[in-house]
């Protein structure tokens, strides 16, 4: 081989690493518009509320530790997800949820979670796929990279791992054939143990509620290998008013401590 030869295949194989990985993430968007249009197009593009109804599990070392019904508010404002969480017969226990502060509220009053709620609320809403989804997909820096075909849970499955300008990563499963989000995993500090911890969420179950939006109605998690939550519903709805004041504490409640 000539020394031009050389040097010409040299450069060629230096730009080839670049050269997948754009591909890898051109194949990752292409995964990423067919689960969009999987969960709705336009209506999951366009959701502004969700209201999920149903039974919730808590788990602690793979027993049930809690059973509750269970009504979730999810409201999408311009570039954040707020949520109210409402448990009991009477509905009269919530948690409330943003970016900036985290509240339980009862007959008594209202407490807040602390700084930790608040960030775990907002972290575990960044890693979700729906969100990313709905929320990120043209966030600079959001970049999604596919991982190939695969076989999870026998699942027939295409891979991708999501990661942002921040080094958030989440590595997320679709069904090959619905090409609906079937698992997600991500790693999570856990300033408890002073250590990551990793997150896994699997969805099943998935049916049409409004405006042409797929929602899977079971959802569990778990934490290291260990499940920790469930989520049956027996409903779930877009598009229902939900005024701001619903993710705010009311006027004059008393504030209890921590």
């Amino acid at each position: 081989m000539t020394r031009r030869g050389f040097i010409a295949l040299a450069g060629a194989a230096s730009v080839l690493p670049e050269l997948r990985a754009e591909t890898r993430q051109e194949r990752g968007r292409q995964i990423a518009e067919k689960a969009i249009h999987a969960l709705g197009g336009d209506g999951f593009r366009q959701m502004q509320t969700r209201t999920e109804t149903g039974r919730s599990y808590s788990f602690y070392n793979e027993q049930i530790t809690g059973l509750s019904i269970a009504r979730i508010y999810t409201k999408y404002r311009v570039a954040e997800q707020v949520q109210r969480q409402v448990f009991g017969k009477k509905m009269d226990d919530a948690i409330i949820l943003t970016p900036r502060a985290a509240w339980e509220v009862n007959y008594r009053g209202a407490k807040p979670l602390g700084d930790e709620r608040v960030k775990q609320f907002r972290e575990t809403t960044l890693h979700d796929i729906f969100y990313i989804l709905r929320m990120r997909l043209n966030e600079p820096g959001l970049a999604i990279d596919s991982q190939g075909h695969d076989v999870i849970e026998n699942q027939p499955v295409e891979a991708v791992e999501v990661f942002d300008a921040e080094n958030r990563r989440v590595k997320v499963w679709f069904h090959s054939g619905s090409m609906l989000p079937v698992k997600q995993s991500f790693q999570m500090f856990d300033p408890i143990i002073n250590d990551r911890r990793e997150m896994v969420t699997r969805y099943a179950k998935y049916r049409q509620v409004g405006n042409g939006v797929q929602w899977p109605y079971d959802v569990e998690r778990e934490r290291d290998g260990e499940k920790i939550f469930e989520l049956y519903s027996e409903k779930v709805t877009v598009g229902d008013p939900m005024d701001d004041s619903m993710f705010e504490l009311p006027p004059g409640i008393k504030i209890l401590k921590k």
